[in-house]
């Protein structure tokens, strides 16, 4: 029996046998040769919406991926949990404590590596502007991808910035942050579940979209938040973020009911129930 408790929602960047095609992606006979999934007997996923995905990419049959909801967010469900941890963390970054957090987690870039597994970053947002515009009432939280490996200096910004990229596990990051930046990485599915606002700076769209990766999703008809192409449209959404709150908001509640639909705080004890009968 294998299990693959999957994280977030894999139907968005496409991954495995969908990227067989693009430039940085796997040959579909290396893939044939080297099937990394075909060992699975359950995968676990957050929404019927989104096995149709998991099944191309996997190279998978029917009945293998199953809607059980994603378990690692079982615990946004659990207010004991919630505070216990908040506190915990409120310990080792005692910067995030009496100041709203923005979480900033981008994804690696495909042409951007060393070595298999080993990425490099480059950072776009210009931490100094966020500094100076909201230092006052925010602190900017940055995770990076565990790919990622070089090293970003963050000491010239002193408290306004806490580097999240070696603490063990995002999900307690989402709970102590009062909106999501990313770009194009998933965190977005697992964070909808808290319903606070999401924001995408995508200042590389076309080349990831056309040339790095592409998506199973319409970025600009599904997402439930803005695509910020520039910082300064990355800075007026900070300022304006209950009018985007508002503005998103149906889009928001369609976002959630289509693909955070199973999650509830029992999919562990779906999945225990399904495999260990």
């Amino acid at each position: 029996v294998a299990i693959n408790l999957w994280h977030a929602c894999g139907a968005f960047k496409k991954f495995g046998r969908s990227t067989a095609e693009l430039k940085f992606g796997s040959s579909a006979a290396t893939l044939d040769k080297y099937p990394n999934y075909g060992n699975l007997t359950h995968v676990t996923v957050s929404s019927p919406e989104v096995i149709w995905a998991y099944e191309e990419a996997m190279h998978l049959p029917k009945g293998i991926v199953k809607a059980t909801g994603v378990s690692r967010t079982d615990q946004f469900y659990d207010k004991e949990f919630v505070e216990s941890r908040k506190q915990k963390l409120y310990e080792i970054m005692p910067e995030a404590k009496d100041k709203k957090v923005i979480l900033y987690a981008p994804t690696w870039r495909d042409d951007q590596f060393y070595e298999a597994g080993q990425y490099g970053f480059e950072l776009d947002l210009d931490v100094n502007r966020l500094q100076e515009e909201f230092g006052d009432e925010y602190v900017l939280l940055l995770r990076l991808h565990y790919f990622i490996v070089d090293q970003l200096d963050l000491s010239k910004y002193g408290d306004f910035t806490v580097d999240g990229s070696s603490y063990d596990d995002i999900t307690d990051l989402y709970l102590i942050s009062d909106m999501l930046i990313t770009d194009y990485s998933s965190v977005f599915f697992d964070y909808a579940n808290l319903k606070r606002p999401v924001l995408y700076y995508t200042y590389d769209l076309d080349k990831y979209r056309d040339v790095l990766r592409g998506f199973y999703l319409d970025m600009e008809k599904d997402l439930p938040g803005p695509l910020l192409l520039t910082n300064d449209e990355v800075v007026d959404a900070i300022k304006n973020i209950d009018k985007i709150k508002e503005q998103y908001k149906d889009r928001y509640e369609e976002f959630y009911n289509r693909f955070c639909c199973v999650d509830d705080g029992h999919a562990a004890q779906r999945v225990v129930e399904k495999v260990f009968k």
